[in-house]
């Protein structure tokens, strides 16, 4: 019998089972899919009209140095080296003008006072209103108790803030981190992306890539370091038995499966929907909805940039990733919702007509191939008011811990959060095994 059953092959799952594996447990992680990553993955593409078939990224994950428990996790598995961080993010307006934004020589949270003055897509006004917001946000983010009532939206208008400052500067970053529109995000996680990854230490913001397919990142050959974790693919779970107030066993794959404990890391609406479990764990699962992204792959005849990464302004597209030397581009679009009932045509017409107004080679470039990635369970919404139905987790079950993004772990709906949650459940199940342990790392301030 294994230690720990894994339910869920996700970021979350996959940390706690690295966590529990390098302390000497015996793991088994069970995933319906053929590899590992859930959300934050990589696989083979259909085929296009060249016959040929390509592996992709299901959407453009990142991370900032903030996210100190992603990073640990990645060292677990040694393929932190993969990660290459960039210091200098660039914004580029309609008609292709580009502002760098980087942290200079004064120390946090100054850092980037010298080049955010040069920031062209800002007016006067709109810097010294956002200036005066983060002054605010410094000071309230320990002193306020009504953030996670407010909309992000509602504190910005709170602040007199331009409606520039907001299209321009508050909204690129925060859609993008949160998934999630300004006047739907709760206060709250906002506060929280800004201070951690802007505010609180002058290398926090560096945004780190990996520089493999998200997939190489959990490959077979990443856990040969962690030989007592097993993977169980194309192992679907569809009943969790209980037996008085204790898990029993579980239906997966079509076998029965057991172990001394279990860590449900399953999505909520794949919990939801385990009619043998979810009414013993008192959640409400209406409260949680789930958020839309778009990616778009597009392969061209020639470069159309030389830029790594950059944040278009004032269009439906919001980022491009640069994916091989200017040739092939992944767009996002984050909180898509307006995206979603759209044909692949019609995302692929007007990515391609925006693209044209900020990088002008596109014009005169043939499309070769591209794909369109439609994530619609891509993350939950991190509305206000949703923190306290979010479960720890500890469940009324002892021998069942909960772990997944949106479950309690102090982050929003991202890979940091997810990784949280699977080290936070690692904690619980290796002290009710009683070998206690110390997984999670804390915030960085």
């Amino acid at each position: 019998m294994t230690d720990v059953l894994i339910l869920g092959g996700g970021l979350a799952g996959l940390a706690a089972a690295a966590a529990l594996g390098a302390a000497g447990f015996d793991v088994t992680v069970l995933e319906m899919k053929p590899f590992a990553g859930g959300r934050a993955t990589s696989y083979l593409a259909p085929a296009t009209e060249d016959g040929e078939a390509t592996t992709i990224d299901n959407c453009q994950h990142i991370l900032l140095r903030c996210c100190v428990n992603l990073l640990a996790f990645y060292d677990r598995l040694g393929v932190a080296d993969r990660i290459r961080f960039h210091r200098d993010f660039f914004f580029i307006e309609p008609g292709g003008r580009t502002s760098v934004l980087k942290a200079g020589m004064l120390p946090a949270p100054l850092h980037f006072t010298g080049s955010f003055a040069t920031l062209h897509f800002l007016s006067l006004a709109d810097k010294l209103s956002i200036a005066r917001a983060l002054l605010a946000l410094r000071s309230e983010r320990r002193t306020r108790r009504d953030l996670d009532s407010l909309t992000m939206l509602d504190w910005l208008q709170e602040k007199r803030q331009t409606p520039a400052a907001i299209t321009r500067f508050w909204q690129q970053v925060l859609v993008s981190a949160l998934n999630e529109d300004l006047g739907r995000m709760s206060a709250l996680h906002g506060f929280q992306v800004f201070w951690l990854g802007f505010l609180a230490a002058s290398d926090s913001y560096e945004m780190g890539l990996p520089n493999v397919p998200l997939g190489e990142l959990y490959a077979p050959a990443a856990w040969q370091r962690l030989p007592k974790v097993r993977f169980a693919f194309r192992t679907p779970v569809t009943r969790v038995r209980l037996a008085g107030s204790k898990v029993e066993g579980v239906e997966a794959g079509g076998e029965w499966r057991t172990a001394r404990h279990y860590i449900s890391a399953l999505p909520f609406e794949r919990v939801a929907a385990l009619d043998s479990l979810a009414p013993a764990l008192g959640v409400d699962f209406a409260q949680f909805e789930h958020v839309p992204i778009t990616g778009i792959h597009l392969w061209f005849d020639r470069p159309v940039t030389a830029l790594p990464f950059a944040t278009l302004l004032d269009r439906t597209v919001q980022w491009f990733f640069n994916k091989d030397g200017g040739r092939y581009l992944q767009l996002v679009v984050s909180a898509s919702r307006a995206l979603t009932p759209l044909s692949r045509a019609a995302i692929l017409g007007l990515a391609l007509r925006e693209l044209a107004e900020f990088l002008p080679a596109v014009r005169a470039a043939e499309l070769v191939k591209a794909h369109v990635v439609k994530e619609v369970h891509a993350t939950f919404s991190a509305r206000p008011g949703l923190e306290p139905f979010r479960p720890a987790a500890a469940t009324p079950i002892p021998n069942l811990t909960l772990a997944g993004d949106w479950t309690r772990s102090g982050w929003p709906s991202t890979m940091e959060g997810a990784v949280r949650s699977g080290h936070i459940a690692a904690e619980r199940a290796s002290s009710v095994l009683g070998r206690p342990g110390r997984y999670l790392l804390p915030d960085i301030a």
